[in-house]
């Protein structure tokens, strides 16, 4: 019997324990459960500051969602407005737009997902092996500060290294006898730079989540594997990944459920005319729309589009991964 199946065996048993019981004993339950949140009210009350702003800056702002049924206008607000029914999102599904931003942000997605996914795994992995702490402390920090590096900053620092006039990377190509080159506008580029920065940015930050489910494996299986002969290699392969296999699953159901999302702040910067048949994604287009065009209704439309589709990613993921590896949100 797998994981799953023996799960489903427990709530269906739980389920039916409960409906079992007498009304003294769920009166005495519900009486316990009172108790437990009396004797841990403080971490509720850290809490509520959390639930709230939640509640304030992301369902009910939920709210707006009604803009993409309506011709929108200034003057009748939201709710005053001209009923459209699924006018926009016939438009945009119809549209060549459609085809061109949700293939550029796939195609950059999974790009992310393949080279990107795995290298805080892999830092992680590599970090665990180095018994020298103080030289694993500097390797850690150093490889956690470019996450604080805002994506502005980093653009800015590829523009100073390979600006056409006065970037340090066409300097060398002048002294070599080269002719500079546009490197942030050529489209054989765009790519590389894209993958290279993310992985620069965000490899550090991202390893401390599976050092931390690393520290989580039992260290009586390294020492059953070191007896069996097993090397360093051996017990990284057949005692740490399997140990980190279920925090792997989680953050890659959570990964898939972004996989239209294609870091907007990072290809807005590096998006220029020149490779804008690469760089225009689903985020950059709804804010050009939403802003710079001033389609508040369509671009609300897309904008819900993108979200059910990535939430069908998320179900499809967490099935699949429920099915095969035994590891799910849900």
């Amino acid at each position: 019997m797998s994981k799953h199946e023996e799960r489903e065996g427990v709530c269906m048993a739980e389920k039916t324990a409960r409906a079992a019981l007498s009304p003294e004993q769920k009166a005495y339950n519900r009486k316990r459960l009172w108790v437990e949140i009396k004797k841990h009210k403080l971490l509720y009350v850290f809490m509520l500051p959390c639930f709230v702003s939640l509640i304030v800056f992301a369902y009910i702002p939920m709210g707006g969602i009604v803009l993409a049924f309506k011709n929108y206008r200034f003057d009748l607000g939201i709710y005053g407005s001209e009923w459209a029914g699924f006018k926009h999102f016939k438009t945009f599904l119809t549209s060549p737009e459609f085809w061109t931003t949700t293939r550029n942000t796939i195609v950059i997605s999974i790009m992310k997902i393949i080279i990107c996914f795995p290298a805080p795994i892999i830092l992680a992995l590599l970090l665990n092996e180095v018994r020298a702490k103080k030289y694993k402390s500097v390797i850690q920090t150093m490889s956690y500060l470019p996450n604080f590096v805002s994506w502005a900053v980093v653009v800015t620092i590829l523009t100073a290294i390979f600006s056409h006039y006065g970037g340090i990377f066409n300097d060398v190509r002048k002294s070599m006898g080269l002719e500079p080159i546009f490197v942030l506008g050529e489209k054989g580029a765009f790519y590389p730079l894209v993958i290279l920065t993310d992985i620069w940015k965000n490899v550090g930050w991202g390893s401390i989540v599976y050092l931390s489910a690393i520290t989580g494996v039992d260290q009586g299986l390294y020492e059953a594997a070191t007896i069996d002969g097993a090397n360093r290699w051996q017990c990284t392969w057949h005692v740490t990944i399997p140990g980190i296999a279920t925090t792997i699953g989680i953050m890659f159901i959570m990964r898939m459920g972004g996989i239209l999302g294609a870091d907007m702040d990072q290809l807005l910067l590096l998006q220029q005319p020149a490779n804008m048949e690469l760089s225009q994604v689903l985020d950059t287009y709804i804010l050009q729309t939403g802003l710079r065009w001033g389609k508040f209704e369509y671009a609300t439309a897309i904008s819900l589009v993108r979200s059910i589709i990535s939430l069908g990613f998320v179900a499809v993921t967490n099935h699949l991964t429920n099915k095969y590896a035994e590891v799910g949100l849900w």
